[in-house]
């Protein structure tokens, strides 16, 4: 894909978290399906409303893909379309841009 960014949506507690580790290995869901989620832009708008609808203290992280070289893979999911899934942990030194982020 031709995607330079893409972005993450998170609890703020976990940038933190990662801040102070130098890495962000996911949350519960990334977790357990096995890679970071992302989304690009035309997709984070439905991401927030499906899955972050009614939290309060998110982040959105700005991730530069490029960053990332091979630990990215596009992978369709909602509909068929492609996101950008990271498999290992996202550096914190890929994220261009920490914003406080609401539903």
């Amino acid at each position: 894909m031709a995607e330079r960014y893409a972005y993450k949506l998170l609890d703020a507690a976990e940038w933190r978290e990662a801040l102070a580790e130098g890495v962000f290995l996911g949350s519960a869901v990334d977790l357990a399906d096995g890679y970071v989620h992302l989304s690009t832009a035309a997709q984070l708008e439905e991401t927030a409303r499906k899955h972050f609808a009614g939290r309060t203290n998110l982040m959105r992280l700005t991730v530069d893909l490029e960053a990332l070289g091979d630990a990215v893979v596009w992978e369709p999911s909602r509909g068929g379309a492609l996101f950008p899934h990271i498999y290992g942990p996202l550096p914190t030194t890929a994220v261009t841009e920490a914003t406080p982020f609401a539903c």
